[in-house]
């Protein structure tokens, strides 16, 4: 088990203005622990950031770099020195892989090989990886574990499934210690101060509920009723955003050497109809909807086996999907 007193450089987050890293860096400066952020700022702003500069009262050093720039990287991690690295950094959008891969092949993985050549470069030797339960594809059994066979549906999930291989089949990181965390579906906020900020129109489902509460939407799209599910509508597993973080700081603190994958989770599927109902009820707003087609790159039913994460890293769930429900609204209320 690594001590925070052995981090003796900051911890690198990449993608730290974002929903999921704006979250991690809440968290480092909870436990007092240094770090760096690096954003190219292309679906997110600074709002987190500068929320939780206040929040703390303190300077987040921000480095505003695209991580496909190879050149401005490798300058960057010549200049500083990192005891860990988070990498969050990339696009997520299911939809938008399906109609651009290109560009997601070109940020997820060109990217990230670059982040790895850097990572390696400095000889940092604590790692993790920001993966999907999309690499899993339409489920051959559930609940899904680990040993399911990676099979994506879509270019958004091959792309965290081929930076998946890059950690895998390199040298290096077998004697490195990588944590490759396959995330379910992280909804919420940190302590109702900081909640998830797409820019444009959300790919989500609850930053879309949100949008609707909000009043900037007219109605809720919902994308398929005619799935094989107890309501026809797409079944997720998701996990308060909260919870993630400190499945993260449990992988952070875990020294086992060699790559490891774990799937992060509640162990839970509940459909779009029961998170929008589960919406309403707690925070007594009306989110109307509407039924649209299927979208394409969209499965029935996924949810996490976790028993691997509880057993190796002592981790597991602990907020219920009303907290999920209610902590994403306050934030955006």
């Amino acid at each position: 088990m690594t001590d925070v007193n052995t981090f003796s450089h900051p911890i690198l987050i990449t993608g730290g203005a974002g929903f999921l890293g704006s979250h991690m860096v809440a968290l480092c400066l909870e436990k007092r622990i240094d770090l760096v952020v690096v954003d190219n700022l292309s679906n997110s702003d600074l709002s987190n950031l500068q929320t939780l500069e206040k929040h703390f009262n303190v300077t987040i050093p921000f480095f505003n770099i695209d991580i496909r720039d190879q050149d401005k990287l490798k300058d960057f991690f010549n200049e500083h020195r990192f005891s860990a690295v988070i990498h969050f950094a990339g696009l997520k959008s299911v939809a938008e892989s399906v109609a651009n891969p290109d560009l997601y092949h070109d940020n997820n993985v060109v990217g990230s090989q670059n982040v790895i050549d850097c990572i390696k470069a400095q000889g940092i030797k604590n790692l993790i990886f920001s993966s999907s339960a999309t690499v899993y594809g339409d489920p051959q059994y559930l609940p899904i574990d680990e040993d399911h066979p990676v099979q994506p549906y879509n270019p958004y999930g091959e792309t965290k499934a081929q930076v998946e291989e890059l950690f895998i089949q390199d040298e290096y990181f077998k004697t490195a210690s990588v944590k490759l965390l396959r995330y379910f579906n992280p909804v919420g906020s940190y302590k109702c101060i900081i909640g998830e900020k797409p820019n444009g129109m959300p790919n989500n489902l609850m930053p879309y509920i949100l949008g609707v509460a909000r009043g900037e939407y007219d109605f809720l799209n919902i994308y398929g009723d005619d799935y094989e599910t107890d309501d026809g509508t797409g079944v997720r597993d998701y996990i308060h955003v909260t919870d993630l973080m400190e499945a993260h700081w449990s992988a952070l603190m875990d020294d086992v050497i060699g790559c490891e994958i774990y799937n992060v989770g509640c162990g839970k599927g509940f459909s779009v109809k029961e998170m929008v109902k589960a919406f309403e009820e707690v925070n007594q707003v009306k989110i109307p909807y509407q039924i649209q087609p299927r979208r394409d790159g969209d499965i029935a039913t996924c949810y996490a086996a976790v028993d691997k994460i509880k057993n190796h890293l002592n981790w597991s769930a602990k907020l219920n999907l009303e907290s999920m429900c209610r902590d994403a609204w306050s934030v955006n209320s």
